[in-house]
């Protein structure tokens, strides 16, 4: 997606950090064990996003605050500037707890 005509900044910050199995909550793990994964980077949630027809940008120099070793983060489009779901199909509710 071209970043630079799409309004990114109400997008969704998603860091690699907030599904990373081997991080604990306090170290900014943000799902449950069951449903995060070992060592993801931004490159593969930009493809997972793209796999869902979620439009999606990464900002690979951007750094996670509470630790600057972990680079990267992906900006996600999740409702539309009405306030409606992106996708049809998807619930936030649901899918997001």
């Amino acid at each position: 997606m071209d970043s630079g005509t799409l309004n990114i900044k109400k997008w969704v910050v998603m860091y690699p950090v907030y599904i990373n199995s081997k991080k604990t909550v306090a170290e900014g793990r943000m799902i449950s064990l069951s449903k995060a994964c070992e060592n993801p980077n931004c490159i593969e949630i930009s493809d997972c996003c793209k796999h869902l027809k979620l439009p999606s940008a990464v900002e690979i120099d951007k750094a996670y605050p509470r630790d600057f070793m972990q680079v990267g983060r992906v900006r996600v489009q999740l409702k539309r500037e009405d306030g409606s779901c992106f996708l049809s199909f998807f619930n936030l509710s649901d899918h997001l707890n």
